[in-house]
């Protein structure tokens, strides 16, 4: 009886994982992802085995697993001087939402090809960020919105093949967001306007004295 209630349920937690969700796991062999060597159905040679949320039976000394959080992450982006059309300079800050692609081939990438996931990824973004900020030709930076959208769809696919990686989204700010920026702004208008104002009462006070 004592064998029944203690040793089976440790036997079983022993060969039986629970993976939780925003995890995934990948299964080792002496430390190292097992790579399929075989193509099978729904999974090519290349792929790393995964295991996805739920409960998985495991093969100690034959077979164990490593977890891979799957949860989004933000990254920044250092801030950076890009010039547009015309030679116009703005300053822009940025970061990027992603997360990891759960497929065979992309976690293989992600934990076997890739020594810094946000450094490959944030020099993909920062050089796809920078040729579209070339092409803008206005004063200002478009919506962030708008710039975020045509990132996006500018590297999301080589993001994912350099680094195994779903690129959610992308945030942008520049100068012209800034609360520096719109207030050196309104104080320039405000000086401009009581400039015409100034010019304004002036000529009127010539014209006074020119009819006298």
């Amino acid at each position: 009886m004592l064998t029944v209630l203690l040793v089976v349920p440790a036997l079983l937690k022993l060969l039986m994982v629970t993976i939780d969700e925003g995890e995934a796991a990948i299964r080792t062999r002496n430390g190292r992802p097992i790579v399929r060597r075989r193509d099978r159905p729904g999974h090519a040679a290349g792929d790393v085995v995964v295991l996805r949320p739920g409960t998985h039976g495991v093969f100690p000394v034959l077979a164990w697993y490593r977890r891979v959080d799957t949860r989004v992450r933000s990254t920044d982006l250092p801030a950076r001087q890009l010039t547009a059309a015309g030679g116009l300079q703005h300053l822009v800050h940025a970061s990027f939402d992603w997360q990891p692609f759960v497929t065979g081939a992309d976690l293989r990438v992600f934990e076997l090809e890739v020594v810094h996931i946000t450094e490959r990824t944030g020099n993909i973004v920062g050089a796809a960020l920078r040729d579209l900020v070339r092409g803008e030709e206005g004063a200002r930076l478009p919506e962030n919105a708008v710039l975020s959208a045509s990132l996006v769809d500018a590297c999301a696919e080589r993001v994912r093949a350099a680094c195994g990686i779903e690129l959610l989204s992308v945030v942008i700010t520049g100068d012209a967001l800034t609360d520096g920026y719109l207030l050196s702004e309104a104080i320039t208008a405000r000086g401009a306007a009581a400039s015409d104002v100034a010019e304004d009462a002036w000529a009127g006070a010539v014209t006074a004295l020119r009819s006298v």
